[in-house]
């Protein structure tokens, strides 16, 4: 599941909350598709055939979108994507395997993050007239916030609670379900998820790591 809170400003000004999230969608679809497709490439290489017998080994953003989620995350600042299922029964390294899966949406997102940051660096350094058009400035915006975008779902899905990936690469890496207390902590992962979103935990971990890629981007690659 990938929970995400792009939610900038509030309704005062609709239009411009309107045509922001337009601006948004390249990248949210593009995110939340490139993630959930690594995480069933990933496990299919490993020998599991649950993704690609359920038709999650593709990009086309239908098989990894949902309605409701995507609706949420539009209009509300959260949603999700439809989580890849897989089966761990098939691994022959189950640890590692399991490590790999879980890692591998956050790393394509990295990856997505870093390709827009190279085809922003040669717009700005294009000298084409073009984006000093309005279409030209909407597609600069577009690929400034499908960076972003990507960004904070790589940082965000970090995060070591379940259901986020981070928990999964946690576990893996310190054996974490030999511990009595796992069961508890991964079936109220949700909650205490929540309540890190309600309580604005999860911005003070995104803020500062999210600015702080994007300045050795911006510093490294755009620029």
């Amino acid at each position: 599941m990938i929970v995400l809170n792009i939610l900038n400003g509030d309704f005062s000004d609709f239009g411009s909350w309107v045509y922001r999230q337009l601006l948004m969608l390249p990248g949210i679809v593009i995110g939340l598709t490139v993630h959930e497709f690594a995480h069933g490439l990933v496990s299919d290489r490993c020998g599991d055939p649950t993704p690609r017998a359920q038709g999650r080994l593709t990009l086309n953003p239908a098989a990894h979108i949902d309605l409701i989620g995507f609706l949420c995350l539009f209009f509300a600042g959260f949603g999700w994507g439809q989580p890849v299922q897989i089966d761990p029964r098939y691994y022959k390294h189950k640890r590692l395997d399991e490590f790999l899966v879980s890692i591998a949406g956050v790393t394509m997102n990295f990856i997505v993050a870093v390709a827009l940051a190279f085809v922003l660096h040669l717009i700005m350094h294009s000298g084409s007239a073009f984006f000093s058009t309005a279409t030209g400035d909407v597609i600069l915006n577009m690929v400034q916030y499908g960076i972003f975008i990507n960004l904070v779902l790589m940082i965000f899905n970090l995060i070591p609670v379940p259901p986020l990936d981070g928990w999964g690469i946690l576990t893996q890496i310190f054996d974490l379900e030999k511990y009595r207390w796992y069961p508890i902590v991964y079936q109220n992962g949700f909650y205490i998820l929540l309540a890190l979103i309600l309580f604005n935990v999860t911005s003070l971990i995104l803020d500062p790591a999210i600015n702080g890629i994007w300045s050795w981007m911006l510093n490294t690659i755009v620029i």
